[in-house]
C-alpha cells in the first residue's frame, strides 16, 4: 500500500459548523473556476477530470454528525491528494455494479493521521467522482 504524504493539514474544529465552513470554502474556491460541476484534475489520472459534487450527496446520507465531522476535516487533504499524487491505488470492480470501478487511495497528514479517499469510475462514460473521504487506524 503506497501513501502519499500531504503538506496541508486536516481541518480543525470541535462542531460541524466550523469543520463544514472551511471546506466549503475551498470547494467554493474551485467550483468558481467551471460553470458547470466543480471538478479537479488528477495527474494519477493523466490529468482527467475528477467530479467533487458527489461526495457531498454521500456525506450528508450519514445520520452521525461525528461522522460528517471525521469526513469533512480531510476535505482539504483529500483534494490534494487527487490532484498531485502518482501513488498507486487499490482498485477493484463495484461488487452490486459491475460498470464500475472503484480506488482507494491513502494518505496520510503531516500531523501523521492516515486517511483514505475513493473515487468512482464509470467504465462506459469513463467519468470519476470523489465518493468517499475516511480516516483509517495506522
Amino acid at each position: 500500500m503506497e501513501v502519499y504524504k500531504t503538506k496541508g493539514k486536516k481541518i480543525s474544529g470541535s462542531s460541524f459548523r466550523e469543520v463544514h465552513r472551511s471546506a466549503l470554502h475551498v470547494y467554493a474556491t474551485i467550483r468558481r473556476k467551471t460553470k458547470r460541476r466543480p471538478y479537479v484534475r488528477s495527474i494519477y489520472f493523466s490529468k482527467n477530470k475528477v467530479f467533487l459534487d458527489l461526495f457531498w450527496h454521500h456525506l450528508f446520507e450519514k445520520q452521525n454528525w461525528r461522522d460528517r465531522i471525521r469526513r469533512v476535516s480531510y476535505f482539504e487533504c483529500a483534494i490534494e491528494l487527487i490532484q498531485k499524487s502518482r501513488c498507486e491505488p487499490e482498485s477493484k470492480q463495484n461488487v452490486n455494479r459491475p460498470s464500475e470501478i472503484l480506488h482507494r487511495f491513502y494518505g496520510v497528514t503531516p500531523d501523521k493521521d492516515y486517511f483514505c479517499i475513493q473515487i468512482k469510475e464509470d467504465k462506459r462514460s469513463g467519468q470519476k467522482f470523489l465518493l468517499s473521504i475516511f480516516p483509517i487506524s495506522k
